[in-house]
């Protein structure tokens, strides 16, 4: 029986079950779930990173997307809120569509 010791998706147990196979979870209390969150984040971003196919990079992203709105929470925010703070540092300080690439600074 593999061991894997790691946050899944909420529906994972579903589909192993469904599989025909047993498993063990229990709930992670509120610090662990955030650890664990960030853990995955950092897991997710590596094989974002390690992607070589356009297809497999936005699923990632999409991973990666799923993660930052679970950690928003529990920052005791909103993703709503969360885009409005993007927005206004948007609007502030720019995008990174101009693709600059700042080489030095005379003072």
């Amino acid at each position: 029986m593999p061991t894997y010791n790691k946050l899944v998706r909420d529906r994972i147990p579903q589909i192993i079950h469904a599989n025909g196979n047993r498993f063990n979870t229990r709930v992670l209390e509120e610090a662990e779930y955030k650890e664990e969150l960030q853990l995955k984040l950092k897991e997710e971003l590596q094989e974002y990173l390690e992607a070589r196919e356009d297809s497999h990079a936005v699923e990632e992203l999409a991973d990666i997307l799923e993660l930052i709105h679970s950690l928003v929470e529990v920052h005791h925010s909103t993703p709503e809120e969360l885009e409005a703070v993007r927005r206004e540092k948007r609007e502030v300080r720019g995008g990174f569509d101009d693709r600059v690439y700042l080489i030095d600074v005379e003072d």
